[in-house]
C-alpha cells in the first residue's frame, strides 16, 4: 500500500503575461516596462500557483497518493482553481470559504530576467490549521506546508498557529515538511521576527525545505545585504559559495532543530544535509534512519536545453523530494529527483505542466542527462 500524503499551504491563480519568443531582449525589467509605453505580450497562461497546488499536484504526477490542502473564497478566480485541480482528481480537500477572497498572483517572467509576482494573499491570510479535519490524518504518513510568510494566520502572535499545527502533526506520528516564501520586508511579514518563529517551530520540522535566499533573508541578514550588492540586482544564488554560505546555514538549521533540510540554491543546485536523529520522523513514514542519519551531498542542477520560467521550480523540486522519500528511496536518489524536476519545470510556463511520474524522471537521469556546469 501505498504511503499518504497531505500537500498544504498557499494556493493561488497565476496569471502570467507571455512574451513573444522573438520580442526585445534586456537585461532588466525595468528595459521593458517603462511607464507611458506598451508592451505588446501574447494570450495569458493562467495556472494554479502556490505551495499546495503547486507541490501537491508535482506529487500527483509523480505517483504520490496526496491530498491537496488550500483556501479559497466562492469567486471566479475558485472557481478556476477547483476546475483546474479536478483535472487531477485533486480538487475535493479545497476549503470554500463564502465570502473571502481567492489569492491571485500576476507573474512577471519576461525572458531572461528573474519573475517578479504582485500578489494578493486572499482566503490564504485566514488558514489556521484548525481547517485540517482530524479525519483527515488517520492514514497520513507525511504532512507538506508551504508559505507561511504570505499567510497571516500562520506568522502573527510569533506563529502560534504554525507551530500547533506542526506539533499536532508530529503528536499524530506524521513526518512533516516546512516550506517557506519571499518575504516582503515593507509588509507585516517582513516585520515578523522569523527567526523566532523558526526557533519555535523546526524541532516539530523534519524536513525543511526552503530556499537558501528565503532563509538567508531570515538568519543572516547582513550576509544576505551583502550578496545583494554583489549581485547588482541579479539571482544571488549564481555567486553565493557552497562552502561559506549554504553547508553553514543548513548545519545552522540542523542545531535548531530540524531533522534535515533541503536547501534550495537556484540554479547552482541543491543542498541536502540529515542530522544523526532521522529515526525521530515517525513511524507512518517508514524511513531507513540508518540511510539517512549523518547525510550531505551538494546536488548540481540538470542541464536544460531553453527556459521558459522557473516559477513552481522550487516547489516541484520539493514535491520529487517528498515523493521519492514516500517510496523508500534514498537521499542520493531523492535529492538527484528534486534536481531534475526542478529542471523539468523550468521548460514550461506553469509548474506542473512538464512533469512526468518519478520512473521517468529517473530514466532520464540514468540515460546521462548533464548536470549545468559540465
Amino acid at each position: 500500500m501505498r504511503k499518504k500524503a497531505i500537500a498544504a499551504g498557499h494556493i493561488c491563480i497565476d496569471i502570467t503575461p507571455v512574451f513573444p519568443e522573438n520580442g526585445r531582449q534586456a537585461e532588466s525589467l525595468g528595459e521593458i516596462l517603462k511607464p507611458g509605453t506598451l508592451v505588446h505580450t501574447l494570450a495569458p497562461d493562467i495556472h494554479t500557483g502556490g505551495s499546495a497546488a503547486n507541490t501537491g499536484l508535482g506529487m500527483k504526477i509523480m505517483g504520490a497518493d496526496v491530498r491537496v490542502m488550500g483556501k479559497i473564497g466562492e469567486d471566479a478566480f475558485g472557481g478556476m482553481i477547483r476546475d483546474i485541480l479536478r483535472r487531477y482528481d485533486a480538487e475535493k480537500d479545497l476549503i470554500t470559504v463564502p465570502g473571502e477572497t481567492t489569492s491571485y498572483s500576476m507573474v512577471i517572467a519576461a525572458p531572461g530576467i528573474d519573475r517578479i509576482f504582485l500578489h494578493c494573499p486572499g482566503a490564504n491570510d485566514t488558514f489556521d490549521g484548525s481547517e485540517i479535519p482530524e479525519e483527515a490524518l488517520r492514514d497520513i504518513a507525511l504532512f507538506h506546508f508551504g508559505y507561511p510568510p504570505l499567510m497571516k494566520k500562520m506568522y502573527e502572535n510569533d506563529g502560534v498557529h504554525l507551530i500547533r499545527m506542526f506539533r499536532r502533526m508530529k503528536e499524530a506520528g506524521i513526518a512533516t515538511s516546512l516550506d517557506l516564501a519571499a518575504i516582503d520586508p515593507y509588509s507585516e511579514a517582513g516585520r515578523t521576527d522569523w527567526k523566532r518563529i523558526l526557533e519555535s517551530v523546526l524541532p516539530y520540522v523534519d524536513f525543511f525545505v526552503p530556499s537558501f535566499e528565503e532563509l538567508m533573508y531570515i538568519l543572516d541578514r547582513p550576509r544576505y545585504e551583502e550578496l545583494k550588492q554583489k549581485s547588482a540586482g541579479c539571482d544571488i544564488t549564481e555567486i553565493l559559495s557552497v562552502e561559506e554560505d549554504v553547508r553553514s546555514l543548513a548545519e545552522r538549521c540542523l542545531a535548531i532543530g530540524a531533522r534535515a533540510i533541503l536547501l534550495k540554491c537556484g540554479v547552482q543546485g541543491l543542498m541536502l544535509m540529515a542530522s544523526e536523529k532521522m529515526a525521530e520522523t515517525g513511524e507512518r513514514l517508514g524511513l531507513d534512519a540508518r540511510a539517512w542519519n549523518g547525510f550531505s551531498c551538494f546536488e548540481e542542477s540538470y542541464r536544460v536545453d531553453r527556459v521558459l520560467s522557473g516559477a513552481g521550480a522550487g516547489d516541484v523540486c520539493i514535491a520529487a523530494f517528498l515523493s521519492s522519500i514516500l517510496e523508500g528511496a534514498e537521499p542520493k536518489t531523492s535529492i538527484e529527483n528534486a534536481a531534475a524536476a526542478g529542471a523539468l519545470c523550468c521548460m514550461s510556463m506553469d509548474a506542473v505542466s512538464s512533469l512526468m511520474p518519478l520512473s521517468g524522471i529517473r530514466k532520464k537521469i540514468d540515460e546521462g542527462w548533464e548536470k549545468r556546469k559540465k
